[in-house]
């Protein structure tokens, strides 16, 4: 019997455009052997249809067909036969040899009886039989090795040379687990390394250098990248004895270039010239904190300086717990309880600490007595220069020096803090006025430093970082105080007190 297999047929919602499209849809149907058994027209359109259709899997088979099948193909061998022995007897060639059929079953048939080719199945169990064509298609011969499937998939590297792609994209690619691909690796003579700090081991192949890598994510890659041809080759150089070397060995040494002379550039005017911004270490003993002290960077907020131990152990080339041991021996560690345990050298306090990822840093700032100095260094006047007395007489010399400075009389702080508010501009934003230090001393024709002693006189002192509690003065209905921001800016801030805000809001006794 025969199998069937159907489809259902539809024009669509709309039907067809015109009746020749509707007509060649079916014509198609029928030019692929389907066989239209239900039709259905929409009663509003002619031209819209849905239907069943079917058409057979294999041809109808009986006995009868493969009897007469046989039959002729017999027919036609005895006639090719006959006809081979009278050519032979007219001709008096010898009759060809009759040959033995490759199989029992006969594999001629009609070219048009549509009859299937029987397969062969006589030696099928003969290990020396040759394999078919569907054999030869699985063959593990023909699939591509393993470093040649990877090339399709690799990409090339973000950083440095070469390609690379990791084994969980691979096994969606190849639809194989990911353990399943790691085991190849190890087959083709890869290994996986323990960790992202693992030496890598190289493979070559065809002319490549592969190797694996596993980054911080515990991701495993795989790497290739083409072998770099040698340039040169080590041999071992044999030491010649100070005896032998020929005195004229060592080179002489080279000519330096003359350079025009240049013009003298006139001369500066004598006057105090600008002490650098940051200390530098001083020229005793280069200690170990010392030579930490140069390696460290200013604070971004507040005074003075840190430097991180991963920064400090590579600059050194010392390992954490060593660099920790130098420093013990100066006093300084971490385990010092809720305050840090301080070390003095030269002017300077260091500290350890540690921030919120865990890294350790060293700090370090002046001592308060040589702060206050250094700054007294910078706005210290510098002396006039004296009178040349060789062969002058006192009246000149007398002549050449500055006359003393008048004594003045220091302000009051109300008179100090009254001034102080008139160069003060209200705030952009909140409530107040305020007024940068460094503007106000350039109004005022003085240094930074003078205007803050006049206003520590007045009870306002400079904090010492951005986060340190200020000092306040009240004056005038008004509270005062210094604050430092994050740039190392010192302000000068003023708002209403309390007191004056409740007196002013009270409403006037009847």
């Amino acid at each position: 019997m025969a199998n069937w297999e159907y489809k259902v047929i539809s024009s669509g919602k709309g039907g067809f455009a015109t009746p020749a499209l509707m007509e060649k849809f079916i014509n198609d149907l029928g030019q692929e052997q389907w066989e239209i058994i239900n039709f259905h027209t929409a009663p509003d359109n002619p031209l819209a249809f849905t239907g069943l259709a079917r058409r057979t899997v294999m041809r109808d088979w009986t006995l009868e067909d493969a009897a007469a099948a046989a039959a002729r193909a017999e027919t036609d061998k005895l006639r090719v036969e006959f006809e081979a022995k009278f050519k032979a007897v007219t001709t008096g060639a010898p009759a060809p040899a009759e040959e033995a059929p490759e199989s029992l079953i006969e594999e001629k048939a009609a070219a048009d009886d549509g009859f299937r080719r029987p397969k062969d199945t006589e030696r099928d169990g003969d290990p020396d039989a040759p394999e078919g064509d569907w054999d030869k298609l699985a063959a593990e011969d023909e699939l591509p090795t393993f470093f040649d499937a990877l090339q399709p998939h690799m990409r090339q590297n973000q950083r440095g040379p070469g390609k690379s792609v990791g084994v969980d994209f691979l096994a969606k690619k190849w639809k194989l687990e990911e353990a399943e691909i790691r085991g190849a690796l190890v087959e083709c003579g890869l290994q996986i390394p323990a960790d992202e700090n693992a030496k890598p081991f190289y493979v070559e192949y065809d002319g490549d250098l592969y190797w694996v890598n596993i980054n911080r994510r515990g991701e495993t890659w795989i790497n290739t990248r083409e072998k770099p041809d040698p340039v040169f080759r080590i041999v071992q150089g044999n030491p010649v004895a100070d005896a032998d070397v020929p005195a004229d060995a060592t080179p002489p040494p080279a000519p330096r270039r003359e350079q025009p002379p240049r013009e003298p550039r006139p001369a500066a005017p004598e006057g105090p010239r600008p002490e650098p911004r940051e200390p530098r270490p001083p020229a005793g003993p280069q200690t170990l904190l010392v030579k930490i002290r140069g390696m460290m960077r200013r604070n971004r907020r507040g005074h003075g300086w840190s430097g991180s131990f991963p920064y400090l152990t590579k600059a050194m080339k010392v390992d954490e717990a060593g660099l920790l041991a130098q420093l013990a021996e100066f006093g300084l560690r971490l385990e010092g309880g809720p305050e840090p345990v301080l070390a003095e050298e030269n002017g300077f306090v260091y500290w350890l600490n540690k921030n919120q990822r865990g890294e350790i840093w060293i700090n370090a700032e002046e001592k308060r007595e040589q702060r206050t100095e250094n700054r007294g260094q910078r706005t210290e006047e510098p002396a006039a220069p004296g009178a040349d007395t060789a062969g002058g007489s006192q009246e000149s010399a007398a002549a050449t020096q500055s006359p003393p400075p008048a004594e003045t009389k220091p302000l009051p702080p109300e008179n100090i803090l009254t001034a102080m508010r008139l160069l003060m501009q209200p705030k952009k934003r909140g409530e107040g006025v305020t007024a940068q230090i460094q503007e106000m001393a350039g109004k005022l024709e003085k240094s930074d430093e003078q205007v803050l002693a006049l206003l520590a006189s007045t009870g306002l002192l400079l904090p010492e970082s951005p986060k340190a509690k200020p000092t306040f003065a009240e004056h005038g209905g008004e509270i005062y105080w210094l604050n430092v921001n994050a740039k190392g800016q010192v302000w000068l801030n003023a708002k209403q007190s309390a007191a004056t805000k409740k007196s002013r809001g009270k409403k006037p006794a009847e």
